[in-house]
C-alpha cells in the first residue's frame, strides 16, 4: 500500500479510513499536507472507494492544526508555503468525489477543525472541543475556516469563534449545526463507519452528482444551479446504475452498483 507522511490509510470494503497520526497532537506538516492531497487523488482514482472517514490517532486529539513552531521566526516564505499547502490539501478533501465524514474524537483546533469543516459530515465525541484560535496569535484561519464555518453555522457564531476566539464543546457544536451528531467517547469512528455504510447503499454516480450540486450552491446563485440540477437528473437516465436501481427496487433486492 502507498505510504503517506503522518497519515494512516485503511480500506474497509467501500470505505477508506484515514487516521491523522502525528502524535501527540496530530499536527499538520508540509509533508502531511502534500500527502493528504495525493491521498485524496489516489482515492478518487480507486473506483471501489465510495466514502472517506477521517479521524485522529490517540484518545485526546483529532488534530491541533499546524505546529506553531513553524511560524516562530516570522519567515513570510514559510507562512506562504503553509497557507498554499493547507488550501490545496483541504480543497482536495472537500472535492473528494464520494462522501467524507470527520470522526472528531478529541480536540479539533485551527487547521484540525478546518480539516473537519472540509468534510461533508461531522460526528463528534462528547468530550471533543473545537476552536479556530488563530487570531489569538496574530494570524487567521487560512484553509477555508472563515468561509466553511460561516456557511455551516451562520455569520454570528462564526464571528464568535473566530473574532472572539470562543472554544465550543460538542453539545454546542451540535446545537449550532457545526456537527451533525454527538456520540459517547470512543463512538465517533464506529458511527462514521455506519454512515459510510449507509452512503454505500446509494448509487455512487448519484451521490457524486448530488454532492457537486449541493456544494455548487456555495459558489453560484440558485438560478444557475437549478438548471444544472435538472440536466444532471436527465443525465443519470439510461446509466447502468439507474437501470440497476430501478430493477432492484422492482425485484425487492439490494442493488449491485457500478463505481462512479
Amino acid at each position: 500500500m502507498t505510504s503517506y507522511t503522518n497519515l494512516q490509510l485503511q480500506i474497509m470494503e467501500h470505505t477508506a479510513v484515514l487516521t491523522l497520526a502525528n502524535p501527540p497532537a496530530n499536527t499538520w506538516t508540509t509533508d502531511s499536507l502534500r500527502d493528504l492531497r495525493r491521498l485524496v487523488e489516489d482515492l478518487n482514482a480507486n473506483p471501489a472507494v465510495y466514502s472517506l472517514v477521517v479521524t485522529g490517532s490517540g484518545a485526546k486529539f483529532f488534530s491541533a492544526g499546524a505546529d506553531l513552531r513553524l511560524f516562530a521566526d516570522g519567515d513570510v516564505a514559510v507562512a506562504g508555503e503553509m497557507a498554499r499547502l493547507f488550501g490545496a490539501a483541504f480543497e482536495a478533501l472537500s472535492a473528494f468525489r464520494g462522501v467524507s465524514i470527520a470522526a472528531i474524537n478529541g480536540y479539533a483546533m485551527g487547521g484540525g477543525l478546518e480539516c473537519a469543516l472540509a468534510c461533508d459530515l461531522r460526528v463528534a465525541e462528547t468530550q471533543a472541543q473545537m476552536a479556530l484560535p488563530e487570531a489569538t496569535v496574530g494570524l487567521l484561519p487560512c484553509a477555508g475556516g472563515t468561509q466553511n464555518l460561516a456557511w455551516l453555522v451562520g455569520e454570528g457564531w462564526a464571528k464568535r469563534m473566530i473574532l472572539c476566539g470562543e472554544r465550543i464543546d460538542a453539545a454546542t457544536a451540535l446545537r449550532i449545526g457545526l456537527v451533525e451528531e454527538v456520540v459517547e467517547t470512543g463512538g465517533a469512528l464506529p458511527r462514521a463507519l455506519a454512515l459510510a455504510a449507509q452512503a454505500a447503499k446509494q448509487s455512487p454516480t448519484s451521490v457524486q452528482a448530488c454532492k457537486q450540486l449541493i456544494q455548487g450552491a456555495r459558489r453560484q446563485p440558485m438560478a444557475h444551479v437549478l438548471p444544472a440540477e435538472r440536466e444532471a437528473f436527465v443525465g443519470l437516465f439510461g446509466s447502468a446504475n439507474q437501470k440497476e436501481g430501478v430493477q432492484a427496487f422492482l425485484e425487492k433486492r439490494a442493488p449491485q452498483w457500478r463505481p462512479a
